[in-house]
């Protein structure tokens, strides 16, 4: 239902193209891990995976599953609550886990939160927690960065701005790109897994930036928070 309504609606407010492809990883299974920048970059990453075929589990913030009917149709589908910051956000490791055995693909944000600018501007994937490291370190599965870019200009600042964003877009019509990166095998420990997939996405994000005439600045520097 997420990947139909994303695909349906996304073209509406915004110019998508997507490069790149997902293929299938068997085995071990494979984690998607896009860029995190607006509250509307999952909706384009969830239509331009459409476009390819792809429906994925996505790890989520908690607070999405109290909205009245949304909620429901997460659990429906098998999405995967992360409840920052408490004691039960390892549970969702756990299912992230046991979706990959089941041979599901994942999707996740390892940024973990969106970033405290207010401007629309785009800018290179900032630190990344350590939970991706460690399912990956747990399980095998492969990762596929992906980089979005464009999708704050959409939806970016104050509550008045983003609102005011969505409402106008289909007037203006943005630019949004997604680009599928080549996949990447983790190794080392969990510092040097955060650094490879934080290299990657960046690079993914880079291409992504170019296509929508962003400015492509440096990434931000490692840092190695809790996972949750």
């Amino acid at each position: 239902m997420l990947s139909r309504t994303a695909a349906s609606l996304v073209p509406l407010f915004g110019r998508l193209s997507v490069t790149g492809t997902v293929a299938p990883a068997g085995g071990s299974g494979t984690v998607l891990v896009a860029n995190h920048t607006s509250l509307t970059d999952p909706a384009v990453v969830l239509a331009a995976l459409h476009r390819l075929g792809v429906r994925p589990v996505v790890m989520a913030t908690a607070g999405l599953w109290r909205v009245p009917l949304l909620g429901r149709a997460l659990d429906a589908e098998g999405h995967i609550p992360v409840a920052r910051g408490t004691a039960r956000a390892s549970a969702a490791l756990d299912a992230a886990a046991e979706a990959l055995a089941q041979g599901r693909v994942l999707l996740m944000y390892a940024e973990g939160r969106l970033p405290a600018r207010t401007d629309a501007a785009d800018s290179a994937p900032g630190p990344f927690r350590s939970g991706l490291a460690r399912l990956t370190e747990r399980t095998g599965a492969l990762v596929v960065p992906i980089g979005q870019a464009g999708a704050r200009r959409l939806s970016s600042g104050s509550t008045v701005k983003q609102l005011a964003g969505v409402a106008t877009a289909p007037l203006r019509r943005p630019s949004l790109h997604v680009h599928v990166g080549a996949p990447v095998r983790l190794t080392g420990d969990v510092a040097a897994r955060t650094d490879q997939a934080h290299a990657a996405v960046t690079d993914a994000w880079r291409t992504a930036a170019a296509q929508v005439g962003a400015q492509a600045g440096e990434p931000a520097r490692r840092s190695f928070p809790s996972a949750r």
